[in-house]
């Protein structure tokens, strides 16, 4: 990797996955990112970026937040975010990126029940989240 992708990767890696927190969005932990870059062809890359979501017991908040910052993204290719639970796939979605690169994807971490009126949560524990994306080539492909 040339010194133009590494600097590329260490601020995806700052910018790619932000876990949000207010009043309305789940306190998560982003842990460990690791950053890996595929080539497609040689117009597009895939930059895969994997991170650890830990989603607390005591969790009171109903959402949670998966973004990125604006970045370099290849035009027309979504965003895609797989969450595990070990091996395991949990939930996946598809996102559109804005006319800046960036983007966001909002996700229930918790429901009430209805008919209960019990709280029902959907993630709890620690979660492998990857992230998918297609970005453009800086060097040629050898």
């Amino acid at each position: 990797m040339n010194k133009k992708i590494s600097v590329l990767a260490i601020a995806s890696i700052i910018a790619i996955l932000g876990v949000a927190s207010s009043s309305n969005m789940q306190i998560a932990e982003a842990q460990g990112n690791h950053i890996n870059i595929t080539p497609i062809n040689e117009k597009v890359s895939l930059e895969t970026t994997t991170t650890t979501l830990t989603v607390p017991e005591n969790n009171t908040l109903p959402w949670g937040t998966v973004y990125g910052q604006a970045s370099d993204v290849a035009e027309r290719y979504p965003v895609i975010i797989q969450f595990y639970k070990g091996d395991e796939a949990v939930h996946v979605a598809q996102i559109d990126t804005k006319g800046d690169g960036s983007y966001e994807y909002k996700f229930r971490v918790r429901n009430l029940d209805q008919q209960t009126g019990q709280f029902v949560d959907i993630f709890e524990g620690q979660y492998t989240v990857k992230i998918f994306k297609v970005i453009p080539n800086t060097n040629p492909i050898a």
